[in-house]
């Protein structure tokens, strides 16, 4: 009868400390998204622009005064099958704890490594923020998973320009040597697609 009391004991007692353990876990991810800049970092790969939520904390900050003076491109390669990383060049100050990164997480990693989760891993980390609204199989692809040396530019604001340039569906139009547009019927050397012809 007493063996079957302290059997019931230890086993309450377990589930109160898992329950416990599970709303601190729960609690601390809470605490740490909502401690958010309201600065946004974008991470540019290939032409495409993603924003990042930044933390509230020292390392984020430090990589927002650097980014404000220019924007930093970094070579990054994947890693252990969850992560892109690589050095960013300077040091940052850490304020690690022991974590779980999850995809879209943003991290720095010995104070001068930045590291981008399309997967999980647990470790001592610096977070610094989190890519907003991609999917796991979404994130795969934009960080291009399981690829070397690839180009990743950090900057704070949102890169503009031509992404990607597009034909002219319009007729195919006549030039005259000169380059100025051909009237219509125009006899003699003109310039069509780029080549000479003679009409």
């Amino acid at each position: 009868m007493k063996k079957s009391v302290f059997v019931h004991l230890f086993f309450t007692a377990a589930v109160t400390l898992l329950l416990m353990s599970c709303h601190s876990e729960e609690a601390q991810a809470q605490h740490t998204t909502s401690q958010t800049m309201s600065q946004k970092m974008y991470i540019t790969i290939d032409g495409r622009a993603e924003p990042v939520t930044l933390a509230a904390n020292s390392a984020a900050r430090a990589l927002v005064e650097r980014l404000q003076a220019a924007p930093v491109t970094v070579v990054l390669s994947s890693s252990g099958g969850f992560e892109i990383w690589g050095g960013l060049g300077f040091s940052l100050p850490t304020s690690n704890e022991q974590m779980t990164a999850r995809p879209g997480d943003v991290i720095l990693y010995s104070g001068s490594n930045i590291c981008i989760f399309y997967g999980t891993n647990s470790w001592s980390y610096t977070r610094l923020g989190h890519v907003d609204g991609l999917s796991e199989s979404e994130l795969r692809s934009f960080l291009k998973a399981g690829e070397k040396d690839i180009s990743v530019t950090l900057s704070l604001s949102q890169p503009t320009g031509i992404s990607q340039a597009r034909a002219d569906d319009s007729a195919s139009r006549l030039y005259t040597l000169q380059g100025t547009p051909a009237r219509e019927g125009a006899k003699g050397m003109v310039i069509s697609n780029g080549k000479k012809i003679s009409r």
